[in-house]
This record gives C-alpha cells, structure tokens and sequence, in this order.
C-alpha cells in the first residue's frame, strides 16, 4: 500500500538538517521520501530497487549509507525483526522509544508511543539495578484491516 507523501514532513527534516548543520544529500531525501510513501516497512533492497528508477546508478552502498544518516538523525526506525525500516512518527522532534505494531499478513507497521509502557519498563529495570538505553518493542499479529478480511 502506498501512501501520499507527506511534504510537511521533508520540510521539516529539511530544516531539523539545516538547524544541525548536517547534509540532506538529494538522494537521502529520496529514501527518505520512499521511505514515507510506503505504509510497510521496507528493506535497504526494496529501497534501491525504487531509487533506481530516478537514479538507474544507485548502488546498494548509497542506500546504506542513506539508512544509516536518516537513523542517526533520528528520522526512520529500523524494523529489528524484518531487518527493514519505516519513517519515525515525531522526526526526531524529541527523543522517544516506541513500539511498533506489526501486521505479519499485510507487512503494514504502525509506531505508538506509551509513555506509560515506557516508564513501566523503565521502572523494572531500575528495580533490577539496569540501566535502558535503547528499546526496540516490536509487537506482531494481524491488523484490524486484515482480521475483517
């Protein structure tokens, strides 16, 4: 599924990369922008499939290096279990853990943030001595669109 590009949303990385004095290289805009036009995850291989079709010389290293610019900005989640990525809800607008909600038949992956699930983790690890610095929640089932089918 295929959803419309939202150009708030490339404006705004546009300015977050400008304020931070960082490149937005047209072609990290452009998985950046293929990224957000796909409801599924999609993998560094999908991803260079679709960015040959503007750039027929794209090669798997510019995607990768693409990915890894957009996760280090905060800008796109990577899906661990599917090894593929989606874009973040917030763009990096604060810094936040989220879980995502994965449907295994259409591929579909929504990101929520609960800062109550959140705090919750937190607080166990902290009873344990733990300190968290990174989550990844990714939970998997069927999505309302699928169990209606």
């Amino acid at each position: 599924m295929v959803i419309e590009l939202d150009t708030k949303l490339t404006k705004q990385v546009e300015e977050i990369c400008a304020a931070r004095g960082v490149r937005l290289t047209s072609q990290r805009k452009r998985v950046f922008e293929l990224i957000c036009a796909n409801a599924k995850s999609s993998s560094a291989y999908e991803l260079l499939d679709d960015l040959k079709k503007s750039e027929p010389q794209a090669k798997p290293p510019t995607v990768y290096r693409a990915l890894d610019f957009l996760m280090e900005q905060g800008f796109i989640h990577r899906v661990e279990s599917t090894n593929s990525f989606i874009s973040c809800c917030s763009c990096n607008a604060h810094k936040h853990f989220s879980q995502l909600l994965i449907c295994d038949q259409c591929g579909n992956v929504v990101e929520l943030q609960d800062d109550n699930l959140i705090a919750k983790l937190a607080k166990n690890a902290e009873q344990h001595g733990f300190t968290i610095t990174n989550h990844v929640i990714e939970s998997h089932g069927v999505c309302k669109a699928c169990s209606s089918k």
